[in-house]
């Protein structure tokens, strides 16, 4: 009932509904460039940021023997569907390996080749690193921290709203 009550209030409010616009307007431009200055980080390497999201959660400890389509897609918040291209073309490239299931024949995982694994290690994280570092420019730790709690907050939100993920 409170929620109800709040959400109400705030569709009464007109400078909160003008500050939640501008908010999400900032968040849809700042995944805008994310993406387009992401890609053209790692453009020497024919990587873009879809690929590099699945690169980077596959070198996480929990993946390091292969992940489940499912798994990976639950992790990285995107529908099967859509990971499925961009999986194949990684495995075209030669960056990941589709292998059987130790404990189940009929169950697939992803994981990262030898080659994958030099590229992200040895050539894209580098250029990562330099990424950041020009991104966050002017972000103190504390700042970092905070965008993290509140952006957290947020995607728990977005989370509520959503009756059946797709993962």
């Amino acid at each position: 009932m409170k929620k109800d009550a709040a959400r109400n209030n705030h569709k009464v409010d007109g400078v909160a509904l003008g500050l939640s616009n501008r908010l999400f307007f900032r968040l849809y431009q700042c995944a805008n460039m994310m993406h387009k200055t992401g890609t053209k980080a790692l453009e020497p390497h024919g990587v873009t940021t879809q690929q590099w999201a699945i690169l980077g959660a596959l070198t996480r400890p929990a993946f390091e023997h292969g992940v489940a389509v499912g798994d990976l897609a639950a992790y990285l918040l995107v529908s099967r569907q859509n990971l499925a291209g961009v999986l194949s073309r990684l495995e075209a490239q030669g960056h990941i390996v589709r292998t059987v299931a130790e404990s189940d024949n009929r169950s697939r995982l992803i994981k990262l080749t030898d080659a994958g694994r030099t590229l992200w290690a040895e050539e894209m994280r580098p250029r990562i690193d330099d990424y950041y570092a020009a991104a966050l420019d002017g972000f103190s730790t504390d700042d970092r921290i905070h965008a993290i709690h509140y952006l957290d907050k947020l995607l728990r939100n977005l989370a509520a709203l959503d009756p059946e993920p797709e993962h």
